[in-house]
């Protein structure tokens, strides 16, 4: 008996051994990972949270000035609500029609014809162009005098607006890029029709559905989580919406395409005021997360998994 219980404790103790080695080697392969993400990722958030509530130009040290930051934002700076304002109109208009021209796109392109991965590629392509590259483009597209864009609405008797100099224009040119790049959300729309079971569309049409009801009531709650993942991702980066306003209008005109991303970043890189602009960035952060919160408390309703609604 005793004998038996030495067995089993000499047993276990090799097992833990063992387990402890495995979980050694784990962590030793993945500690530059845990290093780098400590000094790149979690001391820069801690720093930033800091930087807020001082006065910080980098040439001298920081001086502590509790909440005077976030009470000049929202009392003393027109171009703080200008920049939200700005923001909020792009992500609620460029959003909504991103995902349903990217989803409309897929389901095109989900259908048996002939040459279908030179459209999937064509339509895919602009989303690996460089974001800077392709603002040069649409610059040249959206010139009022030489874009193609003027010229071809010109052939059909409408006259062109005048694009980025104009500044009840300029946000709906930058939202009228935004559709360039789709690709990526439409070949994830693409793997998510992929895997709708096609015995759902056979017994619908059994039971004589047409396109639209087969599309609503099979296909949309069938890809209601790619869905959902789409509005997170594009949520996210529409509020962080920066490059393409910099370098093809840098706010301007009239600061109509001031975004909330561009405004702080420049006051973090063109004033150096970097405490100011690290308050923006948690001011930013705390709207992203109840924007994101907000979407995940209203998912239970439409989106499905399994075919079961969570």
């Amino acid at each position: 008996m005793l004998e038996n219980t030495f067995t089993e404790r000499k047993n276990t103790f090799r097992e833990n051994k063992v387990v402890w080695k495995n979980r050694r080697t784990g962590i030793m392969f993945i500690l530059p990972w845990l290093i780098g993400f400590a000094i790149f990722s979690i001391y820069p958030i801690i720093t930033s949270f800091y930087y807020s509530f001082t006065e910080y130009n980098i040439l001298k040290p920081p001086q502590w000035i509790g909440l005077g930051n976030y009470i000049q934002l929202l009392n003393d700076d027109p171009l703080f609500w200008k920049s939200l304002y700005n923001t909020l109109y792009y992500a609620v208009f460029s959003l909504p029609l991103g995902m349903v021209v990217s989803l409309v796109l897929a389901m095109l392109l989900n259908t048996k014809i002939k040459g279908l991965a030179i459209y999937r590629t064509i339509f895919y392509m602009p989303t690996i162009v460089p974001a800077v590259a392709s603002s040069i483009l649409w610059m040249w597209l959206l010139d009022p005098q030489m874009g193609i864009i003027n010229a071809a609405l010109s052939y059909i008797g409408i006259k062109g607006p005048a694009w980025l100099v104009d500044p009840a224009w300029a946000k709906p040119a930058l939202i009228l890029m935004s559709l360039w790049g789709v690709g990526g959300s439409m070949v994830i729309y693409l793997a998510g029709l992929q895997d709708v079971p096609e015995e759902l569309y056979e017994s619908a049409e059994l039971d004589g559905a047409t396109w639209w009801p087969k599309i609503w009531h099979i296909t949309l709650p069938m890809i209601s989580p790619t869905i959902f993942f789409n509005l997170i991702m594009g949520l996210i980066g529409s509020f962080q919406y920066f490059t393409q306003a910099y370098i093809m209008t840098g706010g301007g005109p009239m600061d109509s395409t001031l975004f909330y991303s561009l405004h702080l970043f420049n006051n973090a890189f063109r004033y150096y005021h970097m405490g100011y602009a690290s308050a923006m960035a948690w001011i930013l952060f705390i709207i992203i997360l109840a924007a994101t919160l907000l979407v995940f408390k209203t998912s239970a309703r439409w989106v499905y998994y399994g075919g079961t609604n969570q």
